[in-house]
């Protein structure tokens, strides 16, 4: 066996010479997507018989060679190998399973014995594989899977150890059965499969990969005048190393500018990356919410009957109805979402009732709009008519009806065709007007005035105030999109994203949990558009913080109709007369504006930042002529992102309340 020692010595001497020349020999790395390399695999194989039945001792296998590899993607390649192998095996005759067996079988008695051969196989093997990894892996130590068939051709077969027993004559004794006793007879071609799995070690110019294979290969070994199975399977299994020169995948290619031998690389734009987290996060505030009612009663499509997530009351229940003790009159159906303010919105039609009931000077007009025509839109009308007549027993003569096709501030523009069945699912309403200030919002008259506001005494979970902000500047212009991981002190991961705008805002609490405090370290994931990553990290502590009881804030809301930022003229007085006074000594104003999911996601962050930058410079306004410069003022835009907008979007009324600007009033700590 000193040929096979020697054989190891030369194999272990080439892995050396690999490791350390193929840095000194790489390739330029710049755009090829062709490779090449050498590989040297150690595993045991043997001949099987019904493919895995093993004939004799399995023996070792040692395989060396070249290979050259395509990636068309960077999860998708294939490789070509071709390898010297030096294979063992042992050939033994398949009379063993059946001496002495069944006569049925046709055995003639005479041939009552068993012939083993020790094989010595020296081969040329050449496997064609796919070589298939995670899409868009990140990191230097990629996971891939082989699979593929192989072809092989035996090129020489010796025989190095024969042995014969024969059961008749002395079924205990050994029998050495020199060469010339031999015909060895097998077949030189062979067809198989591969299956592996492997690890690529990217280091730059030079790639290693590390793993194991299987191959079960399909021949023919017939050596014996009576052997039953002639068809038999060559399995090998293997450990390999491979090294590999060149990128192996897809680069963008260089931007090259004369002489031809300059390469000028176009730089990335700037990206700054930036978090701000407060120094003590809120999990709640006791607020006390001035809630705007919607003047709208919206209808399903195909019916003129109010629709059952109103709250409607029997005659009997009038006298019980108030506006303070909304929550004992609550809707069939509910969002999940701010289900306070959806219960007081949704009992429009008592608040109306109420309040025309107090003030019999109070008279109202009921407009109801169909694309269905006039008079779909009356009896709509006549439905909220009937409603406030029969139930709160207010005089017919104070309610005036009337139909049309569109409301007088439609939410469909003519010429759109985007989305325009939620845009005519707004537009199929009643619209309450009136010129009675008693039920209207202070400082307004008119049509599509909300009517006046209840109050609300509620805990608010996650005020904007415990928002944690990251900043990624520039990103519009350098990424497609970016997203975060952020890291704890244990080591766990929150992944959040993918995002295309500059700054985002998420709540301290989804982010630390239970947690009381924290350290984290954050990263910030960028996707070039050119395709490259690009990673920034930073570090933030953060501490929830439960506010006193004692504590209190104070929510104002100013709606608008679809696709209006202009709109907010019509509250300054609002502002500066009720809202301003309400701001405390040191206080904070968060304003924060919204949008519905109608429209382009940009043009929707836009108009929200619009809005609230319109509500600040009223608020802005006021406290100087008043002479305060105490108050903190922060404004942020969230456009149409269903995590932070106050309502979801199902009907058109959270639509409609989703278009606001949300003004909150801080204590100072």
């Amino acid at each position: 066996m000193m040929y096979k020692h020697k054989l190891y010595k030369v194999i272990g001497l080439l892995v050396l010479c690999m490791v350390i020349y193929a840095p000194l020999n790489a390739q330029d790395t710049s755009d090829s997507p062709f490779s090449y390399g050498v590989k040297i695999g150690i595993g045991s194989s043997g001949l099987a018989l019904d493919y895995l039945q093993p004939l004799g001792q399995a023996r070792t296998t040692i395989s060396i060679g070249g290979f050259a590899q395509y990636w068309f993607y960077n999860w998708l390649g294939v490789n070509l190998d071709l390898m010297y192998t030096q294979a063992g095996g042992a050939n033994v005759n398949p009379r063993l399973f059946y001496f002495k067996g069944n006569p049925m079988l046709g055995i003639p008695e005479l041939n009552k014995s068993l012939e083993r051969t020790d094989l010595l196989m020296h081969r040329i093997e050449i496997p064609i594989t796919a070589n298939i990894s995670i899409p868009n892996f990140e990191g230097n130590i990629k996971p891939i899977l082989i699979l593929g068939p192989s072809f092989g051709y035996t090129v020489k077969a010796n025989a190095i150890n024969s042995y014969k027993w024969d059961f008749e004559a002395a079924p205990n004794d050994l029998i050495t059965v020199t060469q010339d006793d031999l015909k060895d007879k097998i077949q030189s071609l062979d067809v198989g499969g591969v299956f592996g799995f492997g690890v690529d070690f990217d280091a730059k110019q030079v790639s290693y990969t590390l793993g194991v294979t299987y191959r079960m290969s399909f021949t023919e070994t017939n050596n014996y005048k009576y052997s039953l199975f002639p068809n038999y399977t060559f399995n090998t299994a293997q450990v390999f190393f491979a090294v590999k020169f060149g990128p192996g995948h897809k680069n963008p290619a260089p931007v090259v500018t004369a002489p031809p031998a300059m390469v000028v690389v176009v730089p990335e734009p700037e990206v700054k990356f930036s978090v701000y987290s407060p120094k003590n996060i809120p999990v709640d505030r006791r607020v006390r919410e001035t809630f705007p009612i919607r003047n709208y009663v919206f209808f399903d499509l195909g019916s003129t009957e109010i629709p059952d997530r109103y709250v409607l009351i029997t005659k009997g229940q009038v006298k019980n109805f108030s506006e303070d003790r909304l929550e004992v009159f609550t809707p069939k159906h509910l969002s999940g979402r701010s289900d306070r303010q959806m219960i007081a919105y949704y009992n429009v039609l008592n608040i109306l009732g109420d309040r025309m009931g107090k003030d019999p000077s109070v008279v109202v007009r009921l407009t109801g709009s169909s694309m269905q025509g006039p008079e779909d839109g009356k009896a709509m009308a006549e439905s909220v008519k009937r409603y406030l007549v029969d139930v709160f027993g207010i005089d017919a003569s104070r309610i005036n009806i009337e139909g049309r096709v569109n409301p007088s501030l439609p939410s469909e523009q003519p010429g759109g065709t985007k989305e325009l069945d939620l845009l005519r699912e707004s537009d199929r309403r009643v619209t309450i007007s009136s010129e009675s200030p008693a039920i209207l919002m202070e400082y307004q008259t008119g049509l599509d005035v909300p009517l006046k506001p209840v109050e609300i005494n509620a805990v608010q979970e996650a005020p904007v105030d415990s928002y944690v902000t990251f900043n990624v500047e520039g990103a519009k212009e350098a990424f497609s999109s970016w997203s975060l991981e952020v890291k704890d002190d244990k080591g766990t991961i929150q992944k959040f994203g993918p995002y295309t705008q500059e700054k985002l805002s998420l709540p301290g609490k989804s982010i630390l949990g239970t947690r009381p405090e924290g350290e984290y370290k954050i990263t910030m994931v960028g996707q070039t558009k050119s395709g490259k990553t690009v990673r920034k990290e930073t570090s933030v502590h953060m501490v929830l913080w439960t506010p006193i009881e004692s504590e209190e804030g104070m929510r104002y809301s100013v709606v608008f109709e679809f696709n209006q930022s202009e709109a907010i003229a019509l509250y300054e007085k609002y502002l500066t007369d009720i809202v301003t006074p309400e701001i405390p000594k040191d206080g904070t104003v968060v304003i924060h504006g919204h949008t519905d999911i109608i429209g382009d996601e940009v043009t929707n962050m836009t108009l929200s930042l619009a809005r609230a930058n319109e509500v600040k410079g009223i608020i802005e306004s006021a406290l100087s002529k008043a002479g305060r410069s105490d108050v903190k003022l922060e404004v942020y835009g969230f456009g149409e992102d269903e995590n932070l907008s106050p309502f979801k979007n199902k009907f058109p009324e959270e639509r409609f309340y989703n278009r606001t600007v949300i003004i909150d009033i801080i204590p100072a700590k």
